[in-house]
C-alpha cells in the first residue's frame, strides 16, 4: 500500500499531536491484523452482513424474472400511417458487451486490483472487508435497478422489432384518435417483450459504475491521488482508468440501441451513488488522504 507525508494528528487522549511512531502503530493495529486474524471469526462477526446480502441478492434475482408491473401505452402509427416514434423501431442488434460479461468485469477487475495491493502489505481481514465492500456496492445496486426496472421501465429502441404488433388488430386503439395499444396486440415471444419494456434503467450502466467507481475511490486512497503532496502522473491515469471503462460500456448500449442515453445516465448515477455510500461505509473517509484507506470497525 502506498503511503505519503501526513500532517501531525492529535492524539484523543491528550489532545496534543500524536507521535509518528504512535501514529504508524495505531495504523497498523486497526490495517494489518494478520497475526490475529481467524477466518471463523471474521464470518461470524460480519454473518449478519453476508446474509442480508444473499438476502437482497436473492430478492433481486426474483425481481429480474417477473413480468413488468405496468400496462404501458403505446403508439404505434398515426392515422395517416408514419410511424409516431422511430426511436423504438430500431432493429435488435448484437451486443457490443453482453450483461453477463459487464457483472464479470464489475466484480474481477476491482477484486483483481485487490489482489495485486495484497502482495505488499498483506492482511486477509483487510482483503475480505474490501471484496465484501465491493459486493455490497455491486447488490445494493443491481437491486436498486431491477426494482426501477420492474415498476417503472421503458421501451428500448428495439421494442416494436421484438413485440411485432398485429397491424391488423390497429383499429383497436384507445386514445385520441385511437392511435394507442397496449402489449395485447404485440405477437412477439412473451419474454423478449418483457425485456423490451425493461429499458429503464440500464442494468450494464448501474453495474458498471458500481463497480468501477468503487475501484477508483480504492485506487485513490491506496496511490494517494488526492493528498497533500503532486501526484506521479501515471497514478493519477490509473486512479481514472476504470471511469474511462464504465463510460466506454455505458456508451456502448447507445450504439447497439438496447438502451437510450437516459437510460445510461440512470443507471451511472444510480451504480456511482451505491459506490460512494458503501465505500464510505467500508473505509474511513472517501477523499481525507489521511484515513482513506483504514477499514473501519464493526458495529456491535
Amino acid at each position: 500500500m502506498a503511503t505519503t507525508a501526513q500532517p501531525p494528528l492529535k492524539d484523543s487522549s491528550t489532545g496534543t499531536a500524536a507521535p509518528k511512531e504512535k501514529l504508524e502503530t495505531n495504523t497498523a493495529d486497526r490495517i494489518n491484523s494478520t497475526s490475529r486474524f481467524t477466518f471463523a471469526a471474521w464470518l461470524t462477526q460480519r454473518a449478519a452482513d453476508l446474509i442480508t446480502m444473499t438476502a437482497m441478492g436473492v430478492l433481486g434475482l426474483g425481481i429480474y424474472y417477473l413480468r413488468p408491473a405496468p400496462t404501458r401505452n403505446f403508439p404505434i402509427t398515426f392515422v395517416a400511417g408514419a410511424i409516431v416514434y422511430p426511436d423504438y423501431a430500431y432493429p435488435l442488434l448484437q451486443e457490443i458487451v453482453p450483461i453477463w460479461l459487464v457483472a464479470l468485469l464489475s466484480f474481477i477487475i476491482p477484486f483483481a486490483a485487490f489482489c495485486v495491493f495484497q502482495i505488499k502489505q498483506p492482511s486477509a481481514e483487510y482483503f475480505l472487508d474490501t471484496t465484501v465492500g465491493l459486493v455490497q456496492g455491486l447488490v445494493t445496486a443491481a437491486l436498486f435497478q431491477v426494482f426501477l426496472k420492474w415498476l417503472i421501465g421503458g421501451f428500448r429502441p428495439h421494442f416494436l422489432e421484438l413485440s411485432k404488433p398485429d397491424l391488423a388488430s390497429l383499429s383497436q386503439g384507445t386514445g385520441f384518435q385511437s392511435i394507442m395499444y397496449t402489449r395485447d396486440v404485440c405477437t412477439g415471444d412473451d419474454k423478449e417483450i418483457n425485456d423490451s419494456l425493461e429499458s429503464f434503467p440500464s442494468g450494464h450502466s448501474t453495474a458498471a459504475f458500481a463497480g468501477f467507481v468503487f475501484l477508483t475511490l480504492y485506487l485513490n486512497a491506496q496511490l494517494k491521488v488526492i493528498s497533500d503532496r503532486r501526484p506521479a502522473y501515471w497514478r493519477i491515469v490509473v486512479t481514472l482508468a476504470p471511469l474511462l471503462g464504465a463510460t466506454l460500456i455505458a456508451g456502448a448500449l447507445t450504439i447497439d440501441k438496447f438502451h437510450h442515453w437516459y437510460d445510461t445516465l440512470a443507471g451511472a448515477v444510480i451504480g456511482t451513488l451505491c459506490a460512494f455510500v458503501v465505500y464510505r461505509t467500508t473505509f474511513a473517509s472517501i477523499f481525507d488522504f489521511r484515513v482513506n484507506h483504514v477499514i473501519l470497525p464493526v458495529q456491535g
